[in-house]
């Protein structure tokens, strides 16, 4: 039988002195480009009721999130999603803040669902949230902002691909289909099970023209300009006013110089639990999962007692530090720091020094060994320090660069 009490269960993971720097950095910069953007952060409980994400609401699926019971027997959760929760306040907490309102985060997650971890059960996602209003410029400051999230972290060749739940929405309102009929199709576009699909059109003869338009959604990707191909004689008002909608925002992100990072993906169709709008994805190559996503979410807030409009993204930090590794981006580990040693009885200049260096941002330690200077030096190379200061008894010192 394995010792369990020496490791940690599936999923999880220890995050050491290095990679816990590199974490952390990337973290600070998100949080500084969040910030200068004018975006506020805020910080919901690790620990939520169940009913936030399933029950009535059947937001996530119960099998993908960790449960468990309080003293009162009441269900728990390990919260499994940020964006959620931040609905929850928004209705809740929030409901005298002047609107629109603009949020940020920054969090750990917990999920048994891969995507978005890449094979973990606990990760960090940092996203945005603006509250309160529906408009094409709302929906492209969201994207600019994910865009600027990636590149803050270092990423430099990613794509954003954008799609419309309304588009989707408004062929299947022309189809005819019942509801669980969409649902169907849906999931088989999502497998690619384009002669399911087929089937499920000439079931309910749906004319030639719509059914070629929804048999070629994985096709309508790429350039911005493919939306120019498309013909809105047969796709109905609703797909028409989605297609106007995906325009409008493209403008917006020429304007502000940062669409030559996006593209199009009208086949986008996952799962539209709470997607209304308005739906994109980050991506950049070395892993096999989106590094960020997110999308316009009216009707999530109501959910929790409020009408308000709402749209975001979140990006997942271990995502994208595992790109970074991948791609060799991640930026070497840099000797920093001073080790201030002393001789006998002049420990206390030696502390001062080090107080004096502490204030000037210098990492520095107290010599806590007291070996000799070989020693010393090995030491200090270990711990990745860039000197050595010793400290004389009568005042004068000695460097020694690592």
């Amino acid at each position: 039988m394995k010792p369990w009490n020496l490791y940690t269960p599936e999923g999880v993971q220890d995050i050491l002195f290095e990679a816990c720097s590199q974490k952390r950095l990337l973290e600070d910069r998100l949080r500084n480009v969040f910030r200068l953007n004018g975006y506020r952060e805020l910080e919901t409980p690790t620990i939520e009721f169940f009913d936030v994400f399933g029950g009535e609401r059947g937001l996530i699926r119960q099998e993908s999130m960790y449960k468990f019971c309080d003293s009162k027997g009441r269900l728990l959760v390990l919260r499994p999603d940020l964006t959620v929760p931040v609905a929850r306040v928004a209705a809740t907490r929030l409901k005298n803040q002047d609107f629109p309102l603009k949020c940020c985060y920054i969090g750990n997650t917990f999920s048994f669902d891969e995507l978005g971890g890449g094979r973990q059960h606990e990760f960090t996602q940092a996203g945005c949230e603006i509250l309160g209003i529906n408009s094409p410029e709302a929906d492209a400051e969201v994207i600019a902002m994910a865009i600027e999230a990636i590149k803050a972290t270092g990423i430099e060749d990613f794509q954003i691909d954008i799609g419309q739940v309304e588009f989707f929405k408004g062929l299947m309102e022309e189809s005819g289909l019942e509801e669980h009929e969409v649902e169907e199709v849906r999931e088989l576009i999502d497998l690619k099970d384009f002669v399911g699909v087929e089937q499920v059109m000439d079931r309910h003869k749906v004319k030639d023209e719509l059914k070629t338009i929804i048999l070629d959604l994985p096709k309508l990707f790429g350039p911005t300009d493919i939306l120019q191909k498309i013909n809105y004689d047969h796709i109905g008002q609703r797909a028409s006013m989605a297609l106007d909608n995906i325009k409008a925002i493209l403008r917006i992100l020429e304007d502000r110089g940062q669409a030559e990072h996006v593209s199009i993906d009208l086949g986008m169709v996952q799962s539209m639990n709470y997607y209304t709008g308005i739906v994109f994805r980050g991506y950049t190559y070395g892993i096999g999962f989106p590094v960020l996503s997110g999308g316009r979410y009216d009707k999530l807030i109501s959910k929790f007692g409020r009408d308000c409009e709402a749209t975001g993204f979140s990006l997942g930090i271990n995502m994208a530090l595992m790109a970074l590794e991948r791609q060799k981006k991640l930026k070497p580990f840099q000797k920093e720091g001073c080790l201030v040693c002393y001789e006998e009885g002049a420990r206390k200049s030696a502390s001062e020094l080090c107080r004096e260096l502490i204030n000037q941002g210098i990492p520095t330690e107290l010599d806590i060994l007291m070996e000799d200077i070989e020693k010393t030096k090995e030491y200090a190379v270990r711990k990745g320090l860039s000197r050595i200061i010793y400290v004389n008894r009568d005042g004068s010192r000695k460097e020694y660069p690592l």
